[in-house]
């Protein structure tokens, strides 16, 4: 055998034995054997999304890798990648160089069970930003993130599981490391991402179906830009916050269908990315209202369900530590107007829990 042949071997079994012994493994773009491929073959590079393709790595020094668990298993059926693109910038006012780093993770998985968490994963994924999915997917996807529930076949232990997308992107040079907006490309683009890491994590995990998951429908629009938090919450009269002098509350209205109701308030901060100080949510008739099991119910803590228009239907509100005790007249009064106005919409009954 040749040294550039035994140099191939030793190299493949190195890296066969780190996966094995740890189930996690960093991969460049470059590195053989995995080239171009990323999260157990779901994304190629140039495969749709911006982030994916060349021009990502158009910055000076720019690198993308991945850092992947084990995939998905029938006796495991989780698992998490992230696929980051590092990049450097001279700094005018430093020897060092200004780094900066974009990721994208993707989760298989149950849903968090432990409430805190649970909460913070629906702020995200219900996020008045983002659009349901059309063709009968039970989801929701915008520029920075995304969210799929699995078909049932896939559920484990009677809890549904589901496959979620998002992007980040940090700044690292003298002034610290922070957090910044980043959008992975358009709602088609990071749809497509989703029901690829999907379809390719059911497949690991033996519950894909026959056919992989597909959308051609377009999706239901959202508002594009976000309005006053001063004027009626979700649009709705008689939902209305003290916001306080100075206020930098913004709402983001979501989607409004028979379906699905969101919005949330969120504080502005320049260059931060924005995570919901109060939000709002109707998932009728759907899978989406599962993921809400295993949270605190009642009126009081923000979570009843109805039966609306002979559909099973949950209605959420939550309110973060800085707007706490600011609804007009009171944070339940809120969440009861929500439920009402909404209620009615919709067709639900006599407003007994169900």
């Amino acid at each position: 055998m040749g040294i550039g042949r035994r140099r191939t071997a030793v190299v493949a079994g190195t890296v066969t034995a780190a996966v094995l012994a740890t189930g996690t493994a960093l991969w460049a773009t470059d590195s053989w054997p995995f080239r171009d491929s990323y999260c157990w073959g779901a994304w190629q590079q140039n495969s749709g999304a911006p982030f994916l393709g060349d021009g990502a790595l158009a910055k000076s020094g720019s690198e993308r890798q991945a850092v992947e668990s084990a995939a998905p298993s029938a006796a495991r059926p989780q698992g998490t990648c992230t696929v980051a693109v590092t990049s450097e910038v001279e700094d005018d006012d430093s020897a060092e160089p200004l780094t900066f780093e974009e990721s994208v993770t993707v989760e298989y998985g149950p849903v968090p069970s432990e409430v805190k968490e649970h909460r913070d994963w629906l702020a995200r994924y219900f996020h008045g930003s983002a659009s349901p999915l059309p063709d009968g997917l039970d989801g929701l996807v915008a520029g920075d993130r995304g969210m799929l529930v699995l078909p049932s076949a896939c559920d484990r232990d009677g809890a549904p599981t589901v496959v979620t997308i998002r992007g980040e992107s940090t700044g690292d040079g003298h002034l610290g490391r922070v957090a910044m907006p980043f959008t992975i490309g358009t709602r088609a683009d990071v749809l497509r991402m989703l029901l690829d890491a999907a379809d390719t994590g059911m497949d690991k995990a033996g519950c894909a179906p026959a056919q992989p998951l597909r959308s051609s429908s377009p999706m239901v629009t959202v508002a594009e830009d976000e309005e006053s938090a001063s004027s009626p919450l979700c649009r709705i009269p008689g939902m209305s916050f003290d916001y306080g002098e100075g206020s930098r509350y913004k709402q983001q209205v979501g989607a409004v269908t028979g379906r699905l109701q969101t919005c949330s308030v969120v504080w502005k901060t320049p260059r931060m990315p924005d995570e919901p100080s109060a939000q709002y949510v109707m998932a009728n008739g759907s899978r989406l209202a599962d993921l809400f099991e295993g949270m605190p119910e009642g009126s009081g803590q923000g979570l009843v369900r109805r039966t609306c228009d002979g559909r099973r239907t949950v209605f959420y509100g939550h309110v973060e530590a800085g707007l706490q005790d600011r609804g007009r007249p009171s944070d339940q009064q809120v969440f009861n107007r929500f439920v009402e106005s909404v209620g009615k919409r919709i067709g639900c009954g006599s407003g007994e829990d169900a």
